[in-house]
């Protein structure tokens, strides 16, 4: 592997990709970080990191992991960023970019059910096959998940679903590069303070039932989860393969 470990993370402009993005800076990774519509927001971010001293650490690239037409083009992009960094693959590929879709069961439109399955199971299994070719043997992909796989929440089955249907993903995935010596494994959130799902988690009636069944007695924050992802990717964790890894506070234990 190079001597500095490369990442690509996918949606670093916002919550748990964002904070993601950082943590792996300040752990020494070098990051390819994707962003879509918010570009603003992923400047941002590089400015943040460029106050820590660290500007030549993350690498931003547009990316609408929807058009899976245009992976060869990101592949080569991101091909192009590693030559300029001195290297030709990348060890670590973090899929997180992801949306919430939150509507009751009997109301869920196939528009809203095709939406949710393109950004959060279709993308990282295409995705993933695509820059296989880049990510070094011995190399680490971590999927996100969500304690709604656990338990049932009233209007969040399609989101639910997408996501269950992850963390089956990563268990075939698991098996079937170990050849390669590469883990994967699927890191779990929980009820996150935060604009996913259009800010869901803003209300104070939301907040106050999920934190009833937090063992922590608090709902989580985007850097809970971004700050064990440099300990999961590390060699710390190199016996975990295939796993499910809740990051949470405990949610319904």
């Amino acid at each position: 592997m190079n001597p500095t470990r490369i990442a690509v993370v996918t949606g670093v402009s916002r919550g748990f990709g964002r904070s993601m993005a950082a943590h792996l800076v300040a752990s020494g990774v070098k990051v390819i970080g994707t962003f879509n519509s918010g570009g603003v927001r992923a400047r941002e971010l590089a400015e943040q990191i460029t106050l820590t001293g660290a500007q030549d650490s993350l690498a931003l690239l547009s990316l609408d992991v929807t058009q899976t037409d245009r992976y060869d083009d990101f592949a080569n992009e991101v091909s192009r960023q590693l030559e300029r960094w001195g290297a030709d693959r990348f060890d670590y590929l973090v899929n997180n970019a992801g949306i919430g879709v939150f509507a009751p069961y009997a109301q869920t439109s196939q528009d809203q059910f095709d939406e949710v399955i393109a950004v959060n199971l279709k993308a990282p299994f295409f995705l993933t096959q695509r820059l296989l070719p880049l990510l070094n043997d011995g190399g680490r992909i971590l999927n996100v998940s969500t304690a709604l796989t656990r338990a049932v929440v009233p209007s969040g089955s399609a989101y639910a679903a997408s996501k269950g249907a992850v963390e089956v993903l990563t268990r075939y995935l698991a098996v079937e590069l170990a050849d390669r010596g590469i883990r994967v494994n699927t890191i779990v959130g929980g009820a996150t303070d935060g604009d996913f799902g259009g800010g869901i988690m803003r209300s104070e009636a939301v907040q106050k039932q999920a934190t009833e069944v937090i063992a922590l007695g608090r709902i989580g924050t985007p850097d809970d989860l971004g700050a064990a992802v440099p300990s999961i990717l590390s060699d710390a964790f190199g016996w975990v393969t295939g796993a499910c890894i809740d990051v949470n506070g405990g949610q319904s234990l």
